[in-house]
Protein backbone atom coordinates (compact mmCIF):
# COMPACT_ATOMS: atom_id res chain seq x y z
CA UNK A 1 0.00 0.00 0.00
CA UNK A 2 2.88 2.16 0.83
CA UNK A 3 4.01 1.61 -2.53
CA UNK A 4 1.25 2.82 -4.35
CA UNK A 5 1.12 5.69 -2.09
CA UNK A 6 4.44 6.86 -3.41
CA UNK A 7 3.57 6.22 -6.47
CA UNK A 8 0.33 8.05 -7.09
CA UNK A 9 2.48 11.05 -5.16
CA UNK A 10 5.03 10.72 -8.09
CA UNK A 11 2.46 11.03 -10.30
CA UNK A 12 0.75 13.87 -8.85
CA UNK A 13 3.95 15.36 -8.84
CA UNK A 14 5.21 14.87 -12.32
CA UNK A 15 1.24 16.13 -13.80
CA UNK A 16 1.40 19.24 -11.42
CA UNK A 17 5.08 20.09 -12.51
CA UNK A 18 4.29 19.55 -16.07
CA UNK A 19 1.12 21.74 -16.13
CA UNK A 20 3.30 24.27 -14.14
CA UNK A 21 5.55 24.21 -16.59
CA UNK A 22 3.01 24.18 -19.80
CA UNK A 23 1.35 27.41 -18.47
CA UNK A 24 4.59 29.06 -18.66
CA UNK A 25 6.04 28.30 -21.40
CA UNK A 26 2.48 29.91 -23.20
CA UNK A 27 2.40 32.76 -20.91
CA UNK A 28 6.17 34.09 -21.43
CA UNK A 29 6.87 35.71 -24.07
CA UNK A 30 9.71 34.54 -26.13
CA UNK A 31 12.23 37.27 -27.25
CA UNK A 32 12.92 37.73 -30.93
CA UNK A 33 15.37 39.65 -32.41
CA UNK A 34 14.33 41.69 -35.66
CA UNK A 35 15.85 43.93 -38.00
CA UNK A 36 14.56 46.95 -39.18
CA UNK A 37 12.84 47.00 -41.88
CA UNK A 38 13.13 49.92 -44.86
CA UNK A 39 9.85 51.74 -43.37
CA UNK A 40 10.89 51.24 -39.62
CA UNK A 41 14.28 53.10 -40.88
CA UNK A 42 14.11 57.17 -40.68
CA UNK A 43 16.66 59.03 -42.86
CA UNK A 44 16.97 62.63 -43.09
CA UNK A 45 18.32 65.08 -45.76
CA UNK A 46 21.31 63.74 -47.05
CA UNK A 47 24.18 66.31 -45.99
CA UNK A 48 26.23 67.83 -48.66
CA UNK A 49 29.81 68.94 -48.53
CA UNK A 50 29.57 71.49 -51.63
CA UNK A 51 32.58 71.91 -53.64
CA UNK A 52 33.43 75.78 -53.85
CA UNK A 53 33.13 77.59 -57.07
CA UNK A 54 35.76 79.80 -58.01
CA UNK A 55 35.03 82.88 -60.01
CA UNK A 56 37.56 84.73 -61.58
CA UNK A 57 37.53 89.00 -60.92
CA UNK A 58 38.57 90.40 -63.92
CA UNK A 59 39.94 94.26 -63.81
CA UNK A 60 37.99 96.76 -65.09
CA UNK A 61 38.64 100.36 -65.42
CA UNK A 62 41.68 100.39 -66.18
CA UNK A 63 42.32 100.49 -62.40
CA UNK A 64 44.68 97.43 -61.62
CA UNK A 65 42.73 95.34 -59.38
CA UNK A 66 41.30 92.03 -59.83
CA UNK A 67 41.06 88.68 -58.08
CA UNK A 68 38.45 86.14 -56.77
CA UNK A 69 35.21 85.25 -55.59
CA UNK A 70 34.96 81.86 -53.94
CA UNK A 71 31.04 80.66 -53.48
CA UNK A 72 30.43 77.69 -51.27
CA UNK A 73 27.70 76.66 -48.88
CA UNK A 74 27.99 76.47 -44.82
CA UNK A 75 26.46 73.93 -42.92
CA UNK A 76 22.82 75.48 -43.16
CA UNK A 77 22.94 75.30 -46.43
CA UNK A 78 23.84 79.07 -46.73
CA UNK A 79 25.55 80.99 -49.83
CA UNK A 80 29.17 82.14 -48.26
CA UNK A 81 30.83 84.42 -50.74
CA UNK A 82 34.68 85.09 -50.27
CA UNK A 83 36.46 87.77 -52.24
CA UNK A 84 40.16 88.45 -52.86
CA UNK A 85 41.75 91.18 -54.47
CA UNK A 86 44.89 91.97 -55.58
CA UNK A 87 46.17 95.13 -57.33
CA UNK A 88 45.00 99.10 -57.15
CA UNK A 89 44.62 100.84 -54.12
CA UNK A 90 42.38 100.17 -51.25
CA UNK A 91 41.39 103.85 -49.93
CA UNK A 92 38.06 103.19 -49.00
CA UNK A 93 35.84 100.27 -48.33
CA UNK A 94 34.54 99.16 -51.80
CA UNK A 95 30.68 98.21 -52.31
CA UNK A 96 30.43 94.54 -54.02
CA UNK A 97 27.34 92.83 -55.50
CA UNK A 98 25.87 89.78 -56.89
CA UNK A 99 24.15 91.57 -59.95
CA UNK A 100 21.65 90.56 -62.80
CA UNK A 101 23.84 90.06 -65.96
CA UNK A 102 26.98 90.00 -67.25
CA UNK A 103 30.03 91.69 -66.72
CA UNK A 104 31.45 94.00 -68.28
CA UNK A 105 27.68 96.02 -67.80
CA UNK A 106 25.76 93.77 -65.41
CA UNK A 107 22.47 95.25 -64.62
CA UNK A 108 20.74 95.37 -61.12
CA UNK A 109 21.60 94.75 -57.73
CA UNK A 110 20.21 90.92 -56.89
CA UNK A 111 22.41 90.60 -53.72
CA UNK A 112 24.49 92.95 -51.98
CA UNK A 113 27.47 91.79 -50.54
CA UNK A 114 29.68 93.00 -47.54
CA UNK A 115 32.37 95.91 -48.50
CA UNK A 116 35.54 95.16 -49.96
CA UNK A 117 38.35 96.24 -46.87
CA UNK A 118 41.48 96.03 -47.51
CA UNK A 119 41.16 93.66 -50.41
CA UNK A 120 38.87 91.29 -48.95
CA UNK A 121 35.26 90.90 -48.33
CA UNK A 122 33.36 87.62 -46.56
CA UNK A 123 29.26 87.66 -47.02
CA UNK A 124 26.79 84.96 -45.62
CA UNK A 125 23.41 85.09 -48.20
CA UNK A 126 20.21 83.82 -46.90
CA UNK A 127 19.64 81.52 -49.90
CA UNK A 128 21.75 78.47 -51.03
CA UNK A 129 23.90 77.95 -54.73
CA UNK A 130 21.30 76.37 -56.15
CA UNK A 131 18.36 78.73 -54.93
CA UNK A 132 20.61 81.51 -56.56
CA UNK A 133 20.82 79.99 -59.93
CA UNK A 134 17.86 78.45 -59.95
CA UNK A 135 16.33 80.74 -62.84
CA UNK A 136 19.41 80.25 -64.95
CA UNK A 137 19.86 83.89 -65.91
CA UNK A 138 23.31 85.44 -65.83
CA UNK A 139 24.99 86.87 -62.63
CA UNK A 140 27.68 88.75 -62.18
CA UNK A 141 29.75 89.59 -58.97
CA UNK A 142 31.31 93.51 -59.15
CA UNK A 143 33.51 95.36 -56.96
CA UNK A 144 32.94 99.16 -56.98
CA UNK A 145 35.53 101.93 -56.24
CA UNK A 146 34.00 103.12 -53.48
CA UNK A 147 30.37 104.31 -52.44
CA UNK A 148 30.74 108.08 -53.78
CA UNK A 149 32.35 106.38 -56.99
CA UNK A 150 29.74 103.17 -57.25
CA UNK A 151 29.81 103.61 -61.28
CA UNK A 152 33.30 102.75 -61.36
CA UNK A 153 33.89 99.07 -61.43
CA UNK A 154 37.47 97.76 -60.88
CA UNK A 155 36.54 94.18 -60.96
CA UNK A 156 33.70 91.79 -62.08
CA UNK A 157 33.38 87.93 -62.44
CA UNK A 158 30.72 86.30 -64.06
CA UNK A 159 28.84 83.36 -61.96
CA UNK A 160 28.97 79.71 -63.77
CA UNK A 161 25.08 79.41 -64.85
CA UNK A 162 22.97 76.63 -66.33
CA UNK A 163 25.15 74.07 -68.16
CA UNK A 164 28.36 76.22 -66.86
CA UNK A 165 27.02 75.32 -62.93
CA UNK A 166 29.04 72.56 -61.59
CA UNK A 167 29.26 73.37 -58.14
CA UNK A 168 28.82 69.45 -57.09
CA UNK A 169 27.48 68.26 -53.61
CA UNK A 170 29.09 65.29 -52.21
CA UNK A 171 26.67 63.54 -50.01
CA UNK A 172 27.70 62.21 -46.87
CA UNK A 173 26.43 59.13 -44.67
CA UNK A 174 23.12 60.01 -42.07
CA UNK A 175 20.78 57.74 -41.52
CA UNK A 176 19.11 57.58 -38.10
CA UNK A 177 17.45 54.41 -36.88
Amino acid sequence: MKFNYLLWLVIAVLVILTVWYWINQSTTPTPTVTSPTQSELTTEETPTIMTPVEVALEEQSDLGQSGTAVLSEDANGMLVVMLTLTGGTFTAPQPAHIHAGACPKPGAVVYPLSNVVDGESVTTLDVSWDELIAAGDPLAINVHQSAAESSTYTACGDLPIGGEATMEKTPTEAVNY
